[in-house]
């Protein structure tokens, strides 16, 4: 697969790195709650660029789930992730493919990988492997060409990140994994939850633009592996 080469975080900016978690977990909450109907105490699941680990954590917490592998390329990220597991059934891996971990899962997940990505149908042949005859992938993204925000976003997201962002379309994406052997589905995130407001950033101008981006920009997808 074209990834990057093994960071140490993501972010240049340490304190950004740690505020990830709780930014993103209203964004988290919503995925669960839209993609998980059944009892996961028998599923095994998959984080696909999994930072710090909190995705899983909270997973485990509203639905135990029988074990879990969060995989990242930072380094750093994984090891916090490993100390603030707890006693959940979760191990974090530093790693670049989910077919080279040598097991099957369930469900998987990721929360704005893809537009990280160089090669999208080699992500898709990666996660087809990973996953079980009739497993899903759900697949959270914003930073994708067809979004209103995505022109500001890509200049200020390139300043802070540590590797290299590509200009994926959300019809990009379907190809990529209908071509894999995936039956696609897409909705819009539409969060159903308080966003805090800070006036004068960088990501939402206006408060217009976050009430959009979470509405109509941000999707999530389901790709689901044909048995």
């Amino acid at each position: 697969m074209h990834r990057p080469s093994i960071i140490r975080t993501w972010n240049h900016n340490e304190a950004d790195e740690e505020a990830m978690g709780a930014a993103h977990a209203p964004i988290w909450r919503r995925m669960i709650d839209v993609a998980i109907h059944e009892d996961l105490r028998p599923s095994t699941v998959l984080d696909y660029g999994c930072n710090q680990g909190g995705f899983l954590r909270m997973l485990h917490d509203r639905h135990p789930f029988r074990a879990a592998v969060g995989i990242d390329i930072a380094r750093e990220s994984v090891a916090r992730a490993e100390l603030l597991k707890g006693h959940r059934p979760i191990d974090y891996k530093v790693s670049e493919s989910a077919a080279t971990l040598g097991l099957t899962f369930d469900f998987a997940f990721s929360h704005e990988v893809l537009y990280l990505l160089a090669d999208l149908a080699a992500h898709a042949a990666d996660i087809k492997a990973a996953l079980k005859p009739g497993g899903t992938y759900v697949a959270a993204m914003g930073c994708h060409k067809d979004s209103a925000m995505w022109p500001r976003w890509r200049k200020v997201i390139a300043e802070t990140s540590s590797i290299a962002l590509y200009d994926h379309s959300l019809d990009g994406v379907a190809k990529a994994f209908s071509d894999a052997g995936f039956h696609v589905g897409v909705r819009p995130l539409d969060l159903d939850a308080f966003m805090p407001v800070t006036v004068g950033s960088e990501y939402f101008p206006k408060v217009v633009d976050q009430l959009r981006y979470y509405s109509r920009n941000k999707v999530l997808f389901r790709f689901v592996s044909a048995p």
